[in-house]
């Protein structure tokens, strides 16, 4: 039977994320657009976050990973109450049995009269708590690389199947167009990172600025499946490591990792710098895009094997500041535009092309960026579709 509603009802929803645990400001917009963006659109938002069962907990002050949640639980009491969402949240540490945030006192009725709850990278255990919430989705940011989990990692499937409809940026894997994956064993439908334009502001890019990006080494360890190897974007950019000697245009990247060939690349003329700095808040985040003239990035090499149609929602928020993106192909092309404030590349040739025609005429690249973000990943309209999508599908969809 179809838990269809009007697309005009008001629901209450539940966004489940990674903000205390990960307060970083870079990685704390996605997960926030959708809180922000079902509000937006009327809904009755509330952001959860649990600490699972492992010591998840990143303190960037004191460069560690335990449990302590203390420096995160402040983070996000400043994000939420600059955004608006300041009575909106709460955070359930499982290591002492604890509720925080301001919603701590009546957080378990308000889960009990949910109507859709989102699992942003599936990354929160569904607690007896929410298990009943009628319409639970899956989002799957991590495309190729979470098809795999859920054949491999016994614990992904089973926190998998406590939802009942699945979405994936991997828009390709729906629609039958990626390669070298494995044979889908939940029903995946096409979404995409949903962007809040008002909360972009727009500049011309600065003629004298540097093509920058955000980035880890490694995110976690290669995958492999019946020996199809999916990499990291230290595997994509091998190719790339001498790029700087071969353009005018300066290139810069915050990346972090233990494992960073820093001073190599500096001597091929890459600018390196700690992630810290640019991700400290959500607005140091906004501020480092804005002074850059574009963003010039790799992709994981498991996005790009596979073809499976990922973009970036780093990406789209240098397209929503108005600054053009040169990325790497994986397959996104297939949906959307290139050649104007976005270049997919597949070689140093067409990289180098790509810079070329973004310094040519910097600001027209840079509208054509924006225009794009408006197009494609406007929060009103994603989410819209999102909502839709989730509450319409039917029961016993989900495998």
């Amino acid at each position: 039977m179809s838990a269809c509603v009007d697309s005009a009802s008001r629901l209450r929803v539940l966004v489940l994320g990674y903000i205390v645990r990960r307060p970083l400001g870079g990685g704390t917009w996605p997960t926030l657009q959708y809180a922000l963006g079902l509000a937006r659109l009327g809904h009755e938002v509330y952001f959860l976050e649990d600490s699972d069962d492992y010591l998840g907990c990143y303190d960037p002050s004191r460069h560690v990973t335990d449990a302590d949640p203390s420096f995160g639980l402040r983070y996000a009491k400043t994000v939420f109450e600059r955004v608006g969402l300041g009575s909106k949240w709460a955070y359930y540490d499982a290591h002492t049995g604890v509720w925080h945030g301001p919603c701590s006192d009546r957080v378990l009725k308000i889960c009990a009269n949910a109507d859709l709850l989102l699992n942003v990278s599936g990354i929160n255990p569904i607690r007896p708590w929410l298990a009943g919430v009628p319409r639970r989705a899956y989002i799957d940011t991590d495309p190729a690389f979470e098809q795999v989990r859920q054949l491999t990692d016994e614990h992904r499937r089973a926190l998998a199947l406590q939802h009942n409809v699945f979405f994936t940026l991997g828009e390709n894997i729906p629609a039958g167009k990626a390669e070298r994956l494995p044979e889908p064993t939940l029903i995946w439908r096409a979404t995409r990172q949903p962007v809040v334009l008002d909360a972009w502001p727009v500049t011309e890019p600065p003629a004298d600025g540097r093509f920058t990006t955000v980035m880890l080494w490694h995110s976690y360890r290669t995958r492999e499946y019946q020996g199809q190897v999916f990499g990291m974007k230290s595997d994509s950019f091998r190719d790339f490591f001498d790029l700087p000697m071969r353009t005018d245009s300066a290139l810069e990247i915050a990346v972090g990792g233990p494992d960073v060939p820093r001073d190599s690349l500096r001597r091929n003329g890459w600018s390196v710098i700690n992630p810290l700095g640019p991700t400290e808040d959500p607005w140091t985040y906004q501020c480092y895009l804005r002074e850059s003239k574009g963003e010039f990035t790799v992709a994981k090499h498991g996005y790009v094997t596979s073809y499976c149609g990922w973009f970036s929602e780093r990406s789209a928020h240098y397209l929503a500041s108005g600054r053009p993106v040169i990325t790497q192909e994986t397959g996104f092309s297939e949906w959307l535009p290139t050649g104007e404030g976005l270049f997919s590349f597949h070689s140093v040739d067409q990289a180098l092309d790509a810079l070329e025609q973004v310094e040519s005429d910097l600001a027209r690249h840079g509208r054509s960026a924006r225009a794009i973000a408006e197009e494609y990943f406007d929060s009103d309209r994603v989410l819209t579709d999102f909502v839709e999508a989730a509450m319409c599908a039917e029961e016993g969809d989900s495998a």
